[in-house]
């Protein structure tokens, strides 16, 4: 409720529903927290934009609409977007939305509440937490906080802190006593940042780009002069 207010974003689900049905997020809802049962306990667990240390979104981004900020925040900048949904394609977390129900759609996502940030405020979802689920900080501190817990309580968290590695390392940092798997993480995204795993090729594409060209223009000519030279009739050479 605290993230549709601060981002002036309409309801979309009832309050009643959203726990027993959870939904994915949509360009109406850019944070939700859904309910995951074991059989023994229930859990809760936030879903929202990362916002990867080094984001394949912003890498993806054919005119910058989508940049990554010093302080932290994956910003998008409705302004410069020509509605490509290549960042859509490029994100490991599936969590830019379309809004497909508007003429001229956008891009919606969780921005970090950067409007508030610049005002000193909190994020509206952690000023709300009554429970200090949601920490606010810098992420080498957070990362002191979750690594000094999970010493203190060898067995009560999983020795994981999700978002330290994955992709390259995310902001958003999850502690949990709950393997990830059964909250819906995935685990199969490496820890290599995705822009990484492109530039190889992407680097050469000027190349390419630059001598492919003349290469086939050449050997296309070589060709035409074989073709030629063998379509000639030979000359009878006479001697008198």
């Amino acid at each position: 409720v605290a993230c549709k207010q601060a981002n002036r974003k309409p309801t979309e689900y009832d309050a009643a529903g959203i726990w027993d049905a959870p939904k994915d997020l949509s360009a109406k809802t850019l944070t939700l927290v859904k309910l995951y049962k074991d059989g023994r306990a229930a859990t809760f667990a936030k879903t929202q934009c990362m916002h990867c240390v080094d984001p394949a979104c912003v890498s993806a981004c054919l005119v910058n609409a989508l940049d990554k900020l010093p302080e932290g925040p994956v910003v998008y900048r409705a302004d410069r977007c020509i509605g490509c949904r290549y960042c859509m394609a490029a994100c490991p977390f599936e969590i830019p939305k379309f809004e497909y129900d508007r003429p001229l759609p956008l891009i919606r996502k969780c921005t970090f509440c950067t409007h508030r940030l610049r005002e000193g405020k909190l994020p509206a979802c952690a000023e709300v937490c009554p429970s200090g689920a949601l920490q606010f900080g810098k992420r080498r501190e957070l990362l002191e906080v979750a690594k000094t817990r999970i010493y203190q309580n060898p067995n009560r968290y999983v020795h994981h802190v999700y978002g330290e590695h994955e992709v390259g390392g995310t902001s958003w940092l999850y502690l949990t006593d709950v393997p990830f798997e059964q909250l819906g993480f995935r685990m199969d995204l490496g820890t290599t940042a995705y822009p990484e795993l492109t530039w190889t090729f992407l680097s050469a594409v000027p190349f390419v780009l630059t001598l492919w060209p003349p290469f086939l223009m050449g050997l296309y000519a070589f060709t035409r002069s074989r073709e030629r030279a063998a379509g000639e009739p030979e000359q009878e050479t006479r001697h008198e």
